[in-house]
């Protein structure tokens, strides 16, 4: 169960000084204290950790009158947050073991329909919905209790500050040489019981390049609805860790695979499904590939752009079913943009600081068409300019929009303002271009059509 310091490669060097700090005030204080999750695992696997998070049998109350620089949060999981600086080192107390299998929540596994919210007690501490999910959750325990509360075995081991050994009790230094995730108990248990775990498989196999154990893989597809019951501004930021943190393309990849992605962005699932908006995945599949990028290459990378790229099949969709016609003016492309964000809230909650711009960078699209008079220069001052041109740029690669287009774009971000003039002053007007890129040839400014053909 414990493996020494001298058979394991985790080195303090190699731990946040930060998180050391509260390790070691905890242990001289007379606490339990240890590194724990996916520090531990990264460690072993030669990774640098993004966080630092620390197990302890210290009650909240107790560690925050250890640190002056101590928050606690949470209501499902209180939580003990001490801050540095922009650094957050979690602190979390032990928890007891998972209560027994409830009837009520395995009665009809694949039951759908409303979330039951009335909660069932299991102590004053903890609670479920009648389905088997965990509301609250403030039971404490030991650390040999605190495993079994984890979800999997390479995430549940422990590095004990007093000797500098690891704890493991899961088998998980075994999963993590095998590249295996393997959830701690029954999968279709411990997915009912949050069935974000299910998010959390498909964005660890994808970070980690590891593959899901076929026991814990086999009921994510009959069971991914349960998302649905999964708070909206919870499965935002999932969302983010899925699709921003430099491995979105192969989280897409996975998503699809097991059923989830349409419970995600069901209207974006709906017209992937559909002829005129296949492309939309390939464009998507090629945004993620693009963001994978950037993260990797330590640039900055913005959600605005992320839904963007993941509503627009959703967007020119809903344009086509009110009949927009092949070139919908502003105030359509508008009010579909609208009615995708409204019913996507229902699902990930995108909050106002991104749907504003992202709605701002649709809109945009159809302005590129416009080169001709100074009036079109206009364009190159808009505050979304930057994230519209890279929008445009995808676009073109994927067909829906002229790669010429994309080139004069491209050129006339880099000439002298008298040659960027001199040169739309030159071009004759142009015929308007529908929203998805495609040109309503012969026509200018002429009365929509009704039953207008399906976009690109």
């Amino acid at each position: 169960m414990a493996i020494p310091r001298p058979e394991h490669s985790v080195s303090r060097r190699s731990i946040s000084p930060n998180a050391l700090k509260v390790l070691y005030r905890l242990k001289d204080a007379g606490y339990q204290a240890f590194l724990v999750g996916g520090a531990v695992r990264d460690l072993l696997l030669g990774l640098t950790p993004k966080d630092f998070d620390v197990a302890t049998n210290a009650l909240p109350e107790e560690v925050r009158r250890l640190f002056r620089n101590c928050r606690l949060i949470g209501r499902r999981f209180r939580l003990a947050h001490v801050h540095f600086g922009s650094e957050i080192i979690e602190v979390a107390t032990f928890r007891a073991a998972s209560a027994p299998e409830r009837e009520d929540a395995e009665s009809d596994p694949d039951a759908e329909g409303e979330e039951i919210r009335e909660p069932v007690e299991d102590s004053e501490h903890r609670a479920f919905d009648t389905r088997g999910r965990i509301l609250r959750d403030n039971s404490y325990g030991t650390v040999e209790e605190d495993v079994w509360r984890r979800d999997f075995a390479a995430n549940s081991l422990y590095y004990n500050i007093d000797d500098l050994s690891i704890w493991d009790f899961a088998d998980g230094v075994a999963d993590i040489n095998a590249r295996r995730l393997k959830l701690i108990g029954d999968p279709e248990t411990r997915y009912r019981e949050d069935p974000v775990r299910m998010l959390r498989a498909v964005r660890f196999a994808a970070k980690l390049d590891f593959t899901i154990e076929p026991d814990t893989e086999q009921p994510i597809s009959r069971l991914a609805h349960l998302l649905d019951g999964v708070p909206p501004a919870r499965l935002f930021d999932e969302c983010l860790k899925l699709f921003l943190s430099g491995f979105g393309a192969k989280s897409f990849a996975l998503l699809q695979k097991y059923g989830l992605f349409e419970h995600l962005f069901p209207q974006t699932a709906a017209a992937f499904a559909l002829p005129p908006y296949a492309y939309a995945r390939e464009m998507l599949e090629r945004g993620l590939a693009n963001t994978d990028a950037r993260v990797l290459a330590d640039k900055p990378v913005t959600p605005t752009f992320l839904f963007a790229i993941l509503l627009w099949s959703a967007v020119l969709r809903e344009l086509n079913e009110r009949e927009a016609g092949p070139a919908p003016d502003f105030a359509q492309l508008m009010q579909a943009c609208d009615a995708v964000l409204k019913a996507q809230q229902s699902r990930v909650a995108i909050p106002r600081r991104f749907a504003v711009p992202m709605r701002e960078l649709l809109m945009l699209q159809p302005r590129f068409n416009r080169r001709s008079g100074v009036k079109s220069l206009s364009l190159l001052q808009h505050p979304r300019f930057r994230a519209a041109y890279d929008f445009l740029l995808l676009r073109s690669e994927v067909g829906v929009a002229d790669p010429e287009l994309a080139a004069w774009w491209t050129q006339v971000q880099t000439l002298p303002q008298e040659e960027r003039v001199a040169l739309v002053q030159a071009r004759p007007p142009e015929p308007e271009v529908a929203a998805g890129g495609t040109v309503a040839p012969g026509r200018r400014r002429r009365r929509r059509r009704r039953g207008g053909a399906a976009r690109s």
